[in-house]
């Protein structure tokens, strides 16, 4: 998308629930390339403001009166950049085939919207603000002693303590705790494992990290290929470079 650079990027807030809609314009206001231009809080009333404000960027609910937000992005005539927010995830296909920058799954907080807007600033070639930077810095400070995640239309607090290991699936990771399902968070594993007390979790791959306090064994396979046996008979590759590291800890 080309733009007049250094101008703020042009911002409509679409959600039909007025306490949404006030969470993000502030949340939104403490983004110096941004402007929040208008809001609306309905399927037409949507497609009447994209088309007549010609915003550059839209945040754009789902599930709305009158016309879904897919919808209302296949009726507009303006094309801006989008990013749907919802509470469901069924349209998660849909969306990225209308060419959506993201999909957030509500309720979200500041770290999930800092990777939003990482996405949308490489999209539309802004450069990174400090008040981004400020915000990464704070995020990226200390380990962590739990996770927020979605079960349901809830979010439940889960103990890194409860962890047996987490593996990369794509833009997610899968947190393996207690329970038949892991559960899924929109977080890179390199940026999780930042936060992660490096005692007692370690990295044994590029695609996977292991509590140690639930690791059975470490054995090498008749190939050479060395494994991570865990409590609960999973096998996790260990990586070469890895396996040198964790010899490393044994010393």
């Amino acid at each position: 998308m080309m733009r007049e650079s250094g101008s703020p990027v042009t911002t409509l807030i679409v959600d039909d629930e007025p306490v949404a809609r006030a969470g993000m314009r502030q949340m939104l206001a403490e983004v110096e390339w941004l402007r929040c231009i208008g809001e609306a809080g309905s399927g037409p009333a949507a497609l009447q403001a994209i088309d007549e404000l010609k915003p550059e960027l839209v945040f754009l609910d789902i599930q709305m009166p009158g016309l879904l937000g897919t919808e209302v992005l296949q009726r507009v005539s303006h094309q801006p950049a989008v990013v749907f927010t919802t509470a469901y995830a069924e349209h998660a296909v849909e969306a990225f085939e209308l060419g959506a920058l993201d999909y957030v799954l509500k309720p979200f907080g500041a770290e999930r919207l800092a990777s939003t807007l990482e996405r949308v600033r490489a999209a539309l070639g802004e450069p990174a603000p400090p008040a981004l930077e400020r915000l990464g810095e704070a995020l990226a400070s200390g380990p962590i002693s739990r996770l927020f995640v979605r079960s349901g239309r809830c979010i439940v607090p889960v103990a890194v303590a409860e962890i047996r290991w987490i593996a990369a699936v794509g833009d997610y990771i899968a947190v393996h705790a207690a329970g038949p399902s892991p559960h899924l968070l929109h977080l890179s594993l390199t940026r999780l494992e930042q936060r992660l007390d490096p005692a007692r979790y370690a990295r044994i791959h590029r695609t996977h990290i292991v509590n140690l306090d639930q690791v059975r064994a470490f054995r090498r396979l008749p190939g050479g290929q060395l494994i991570a046996e865990m409590a609960d008979g999973t096998e996790l590759a260990v990586s070469r470079a890895r396996a040198q590291t964790l010899r490393a800890m044994a010393l």
